[in-house]
């Protein structure tokens, strides 16, 4: 599932790849945006050492591309179970093409709802 936060506790991320590489998703969700979703992604491997930084507002999730692959977060505000909402991976608003198959994924984040107009 993609994930972000409702304010007071919208938070910006930075994600590294520390160990394998990742597919790495961000859907932008603010309405006021010209980019308002739209999503854009890039593979993240550790042998690289790059990062990505998320703002405040979008959406975020990743895809494995490795096995014993590992992930770090660095986050602006902290977490609030009562504001973290989803969106789902395959909504077909969106269009996100992933490049594997998604085999796993958690029943929180399959049950998330889809965009709505």
């Amino acid at each position: 599932g993609l994930h972000f936060q409702l304010p007071p506790e919208a938070e910006a991320k930075y994600v590294r790849c520390t160990r394998g590489s990742i597919w790495d998703v961000v859907v932008d969700l603010r309405p006021e945006s010209p980019a308002y979703r739209s999503w854009c992604a890039i593979e993240l491997r550790a042998a690289e050492g790059a990062g990505l930084f998320v703002p405040a507002g979008c959406a975020h999730g990743y895809q494995t591309l490795e096995a014993d692959t590992e992930v770090q977060y660095m986050m602006s505000a902290r977490y609030a179970p009562a504001l973290a909402r989803g969106v789902r991976f395959d909504d077909p608003r969106l269009g996100i093409r992933w490049p594997r198959e998604v085999t796993t994924i958690s029943e929180r984040d399959r049950t998330w709802p889809l965009l709505t107009d």
